[in-house]
């Protein structure tokens, strides 16, 4: 199943887009938690900067 999700990513459309995982901190209870999401290139460093 993997491989057929990465397949699709790498043709056309797909590689315009990344999975980047960031580190956020919990307001609550002070515990670190990573948050995943697949954004367009263009926006990587701005979603980064929040």
């Amino acid at each position: 199943m993997a491989k057929k999700a990465v397949a699709t990513l790498q043709k056309g459309e797909g590689r315009a887009y990344a999975k980047v995982i960031k580190m956020v901190k919990s307001p609550k209870t002070g515990a670190y938690y990573f948050d995943e999401r697949m954004v367009h290139n263009d926006d990587v460093k701005e979603y980064l900067a929040k």
